[in-house]
């Protein structure tokens, strides 16, 4: 059975085949979240930024993420190599990797301008920061090659980024003062840690990785795996893994998507944050080995934006009406019902 289709309960079949059930779908507020609207033609791009390592051992741990990550994203997640960039450490050559440059200020500046000139409106751009963070209450910095670059200096490379879809995963130590420069309206960014004193190297990325390995993180099951449901899985296993060592937690990851500067440690429905986070998809939209007809290609970006919909809808629902609400759920939730099984009967 088609892991679309395993998400929504037997139910709604009988709700979509029903000859008595005439509803027409609404759809979401886009005027109020008119972001992460994915389609067949919305280009994905990543950055990952890997710093400076303190040891030779650590700095094979980076790179190893980097590899990981890079590989991970080509090969399950459907980004083509050149829209992956690599800047890491003096920009030394990776097996397998297509490095793009060094993390030193000046070329994480020169990367960021060309990859704006080359994007274009609707555009997702996910920016992955590996390695390690300083910083004290008001400033934080992440330590490259040379000069450190701090938030306020990324946030200015980031400003022409106005028409695309942005999210940040910093999972740096002593990285939330540093992430906090980066919060705007529109964008998600996670941070691996909540408050400067927490300047250990986090154990965040490679459970993230881990996460995003076979798809692992994706919790409702749906194919894809949101920031939300990533971020929930890698601070669950964050979790787990310190209290079997029976340690403090010496990191607690946050996240913020309303731009507000105010992270969440445990983002979601009933939370300021999260809505943006759960329909921010890692993957492209990138057909199916048995189902690459344009039909079947419209259909799946489709039923993808109803999902979004009915995430949105949710999530105002204090905004409606209660009849109003779940007549608009039960007509979002046929309408998906009904595309999914005409997918599912596609040659």
């Amino acid at each position: 059975m088609n892991k679309t289709l395993r998400k929504w309960r037997s139910c709604l079949w009988i709700l979509a085949l029903s000859p008595v059930l005439q509803l027409q779908a609404q759809p979401a507020d886009d005027e109020s979240t008119p972001w992460f609207q994915q389609t067949t033609d919305t280009g994905k791009y990543a950055v990952i930024l890997t710093g400076a390592a303190a040891s030779d051992e650590i700095a094979e741990r980076f790179a190893r993420w980097t590899r990981e990550l890079h590989n991970i994203l080509r090969d399950d997640y459907g980004y083509a190599t050149d829209n992956i960039r690599v800047l890491i450490d003096d920009g030394q050559r990776m097996e397998g990797v297509t490095v793009t440059a060094s993390s030193t200020l000046t070329d994480i500046a020169d990367s960021l301008s060309v990859l704006r000139g080359e994007i274009g409106a609707g555009d997702q751009v996910t920016l992955f920061m590996i390695g390690h963070g300083s910083g004290t209450f008001g400033e934080a910095k992440f330590n490259n090659v040379g000069p450190d670059m701090t938030g306020a200096d990324l946030a200015a490379m980031l400003e022409g980024f106005t028409e695309q879809d942005m999210v940040i995963v910093n999972t740096t130590s002593a990285s939330f003062e540093f992430s906090r420069e980066l919060s705007a309206l529109g964008r998600v960014v996670v941070s691996a840690t909540r408050s400067p004193s927490e300047r250990y190297d986090p154990v965040f990325a490679g459970f993230m990785i881990a996460g995003l390995q076979d798809h692992t993180a994706d919790l409702d099951r749906n194919g894809r795996v949101s920031v939300l449901e990533l971020f929930n899985y890698t601070t669950g296993r964050v979790a787990a893994w310190y209290d079997d060592l029976g340690r403090l937690a010496t990191e607690n990851a946050v996240l913020d998507d309303t731009g507000d500067g105010l992270f969440s440690r445990e983002p979601g429905a009933t939370q300021a944050d999260g809505l943006l986070a759960e329909i921010a998809y890692i993957d492209v939209i990138v057909p199916e080995a048995e189902k690459s007809s344009p039909q079947a290609q419209a259909l799946r970006a489709e039923m993808q934006a109803l999902e979004r919909d009915i995430f949105i809808l949710r999530n105002q629902k204090q905004n409606y009406l209660e009849d109003d609400y779940w007549s608009r759920l039960e007509a979002l939730l046929i309408d998906l019902a009904t595309r999914t099984r005409t997918y599912n009967a596609l040659p």
